[in-house]
């Protein structure tokens, strides 16, 4: 197949937009962190929302008010759990974050009390899916945040990089071992995989970032270990589940907001599960 120059070249440009753009968000504070996973979580909850219309018609003539109460109410569940080490005026970032989200969804009480009996079960159960899906590991991303110090003496952006940074190293490595000794597909729900690649993938995360780590912050091995494997394990299970949504949905891709490389679903698949699986085994046993 012939080198496509104009699309590498989109493909290069929008990776370097991302990569900007994420670690601006990552490393500035914690202000820019919260605004940069509230976009990531808006972006992914309207995405989701739109898949949702094309597996389920009823979803998909759902009223636009109707959906937008699903993302302030995701809003309001993101700064209930990931609010409390943030504060404003010093006061708790929740605290805030209640009382402007009540105002706005008091405006919609009326009519969402009139449409929800009558879009059915289904259609509120994926309204619920969402949340879980999205908002709570974006809430749980920014809990972790607040609580870097905890696990690791060091920035408070330590932890969460160490996580996305597990999550980019194992799908990178999982490609470039896949395409030069991949032959046994993974999962008919995403054929371009393979187990050489996927487990070679997730061997390389767990030795680059546990060396790097420990080497450039002095972090330490166990805690490197068990996160950049469980990233790695659950981020590759996020990007089938992902693949297994969009081919129930009939699209190729999540959507068109990075040109080159798809959607916002596209780009956060793996993290979405890889930060609750990533907060559990911290919680529960460090």
């Amino acid at each position: 197949m012939a080198l496509n120059l104009q699309t590498l070249r989109t493909r290069a440009i929008t990776a370097v937009v991302f990569v900007i753009v994420m670690l601006a968000g990552l490393f500035y504070n914690q202000w820019s962190f919260l605004v940069l996973f509230t976009i990531i979580m808006v972006g992914c909850l309207v995405e989701f929302h739109q898949l949702m219309g094309k597996i389920n018609a009823t979803y998909a003539g759902a009223p636009i008010i109707y959906k937008s109460q699903n993302i302030l109410g995701s809003f309001w569940v993101m700064l209930i759990i990931a609010g409390k080490g943030t504060l404003y005026q010093s006061l708790p970032l929740w605290y805030w974050g209640s009382f402007i989200i009540y105002i706005l969804i008091i405006v919609l009480l009326v009519t969402i009390f009139f449409y929800r009996p009558k879009l059915g079960y289904p259609v509120n159960l994926y309204s619920a899916l969402g949340v879980l899906y999205i908002t709570i590991p974006c809430a749980m991303m920014i809990d972790l945040y607040d609580h870097s110090v905890q696990f690791f003496k060091g920035p408070d952006w330590i932890l969460p990089m160490v996580i996305i940074a597990s999550i980019w190293i194992n799908d990178t490595m999982a490609y470039l071992v896949g395409s030069l000794i991949g032959k046994t597909p993974l999962s008919p729900i995403s054929p371009k995989k393979t187990k050489e690649g996927t487990y070679g993938g997730m061997v390389l995360a767990v030795i680059v970032v546990s060396v790097a780590g420990h080497f450039f912050w002095n972090l330490p091995y166990q805690t490197l270990i068990a996160i950049s494997l469980t990233a790695a394990i659950a981020g590759t299970l996020g990007d089938l589940l992902e693949s297994k949504i969009k081919r129930t949905a009939g699209v190729k891709d999540s959507g068109s907001f990075m040109p080159g490389h798809g959607g916002f679903l596209d780009r956060f698949d793996s993290l979405l599960i890889a930060v609750p699986a990533v907060w559990i085994v911290l919680f529960l046993f460090f």
